[in-house]
């Protein structure tokens, strides 16, 4: 099954931003921002890109797809 991955966890550390503060410039919930941090939810692309903005890098620094990974 095909596997999309993130680095948002890592790249919100690194800002010293919390989960709920993400959320809140994103436009989502807290819940979410766990979610797709934990890999058990892919964003819309219109989050995907959101996200990518608020963390200040490419789409492709936050999320990878990778067709042979497994979740």
């Amino acid at each position: 099954m095909p596997a999309i991955r993130n680095q948002i966890r890592e790249l919100r550390a690194l800002r010293e931003m919390t989960q709920q503060e993400l959320a809140d410039r994103v436009g989502v919930t807290r819940q979410t921002v766990i979610a797709i941090e934990q890999d058990k939810y892919s964003p819309s692309l219109e989050t995907a890109f959101k996200v990518a903005s608020v963390l200040g890098v490419p789409i492709e620094q936050c999320f990878q797809y990778d067709p042979r990974g497994k979740r």
